[in-house]
């Protein structure tokens, strides 16, 4: 987790999200890419505009580009502050989940900011961890990671979503003082047309020496969230990892869901991976 990517929804000034990252590159001794990104005007204007306004509307939106290009020293600067050595300012023009795909496609993980901006909501977050397809980290303006990780929770029913996250999640399980599996009821597993190895989550810990407590979550689907959180809350949890969206995306958010919830209520720092 050497090259880690943050979502700047602004330029004016860098928040938790911006912090936490830098924490994490620093940890590792990596590279912080920063990227911004503003629509393109073509996609928000209507089929027919007046040529004048249209060109008010492409200035508008060169002069932006202007603005945010000029950051990258400032960001260089700050980044340096936060002792990273190594810092990429991107500014791009598109969707915002395409870009990061993109940009996603080089980097080890994500750091998306909570917030009320375009692509701060809890919606928005979920989409971004869908279509990103890296391990994001979803953290509050304020955030802070500390010099040292106390404690992580790991979010565990034997679903594939959540042994990627766990599995993202190793190089700062290593450096965390202690790591606690959260485990609620097991999913039956089953091969379609085939026989698929079985996972062994405690082998899997041993490999890798380490010391993980395990805790059992009890509660329906409808509850689960509130009992990772409130567990989390209970262990003095300084990051929770989760697999994203175990369920299809449309039933957890026609039904609820613990990653619903979690995206709607988390306060401290959580590392998602569909």
């Amino acid at each position: 987790m050497r090259d880690i990517l943050y979502f700047a929804d602004n330029f004016a000034h860098w928040r938790g999200g911006a912090h936490f990252a830098a924490r994490l590159v620093a940890w590792q001794d990596g590279t912080l890419t920063g990227a911004f990104v503003y629509p393109s005007p073509l996609a928000t204007m209507p089929p027919v505009i007046a040529p004048d306004v249209l060109s008010v509307v492409m200035e508008s939106s060169r002069e932006l580009e202007r603005k945010a290009l000029a950051a990258g020293p400032g960001f260089a600067a700050w980044a340096m502050g936060e002792r990273v050595e190594r810092s990429l300012w991107q500014v791009a023009e598109g969707y915002t989940p395409d870009v990061l795909a993109h940009l996603g496609n080089w980097h080890d993980a994500l750091v998306l900011e909570r917030g009320d901006g375009a692509w701060t909501s809890p919606a928005a977050l979920g989409q971004l961890v869908l279509m990103s397809r890296l391990p994001t980290f979803l953290v509050a303006a304020d955030a802070v990671l500390p010099e040292r990780l106390g404690c992580v929770c790991l979010a565990w029913n034997g679903a594939a979503e959540g042994l990627r996250a766990i599995h993202a999640a190793l190089p700062l399980l290593t450096q965390a003082e202690r790591v606690v599996l959260l485990q609620g009821p097991l999913r039956a597993s089953y091969a379609e047309g085939g026989w698929r190895p079985a996972f062994d989550i405690g082998a899997y810990f041993r490999r890798h020496d380490l010391s993980v407590e395990r805790h059992a979550l009890e509660g329906s689907d409808d509850e689960a969230g509130a009992a990772l959180l409130a567990a989390c809350q209970a262990q003095g949890a300084d990051l929770l990892v989760m697999g994203a969206y175990g369920h299809t995306r449309l039933r957890e958010w026609v039904f609820g869901g613990a990653t619903r919830h979690v995206l709607h209520h988390a306060t401290l720092p959580v590392l998602m991976r569909h």
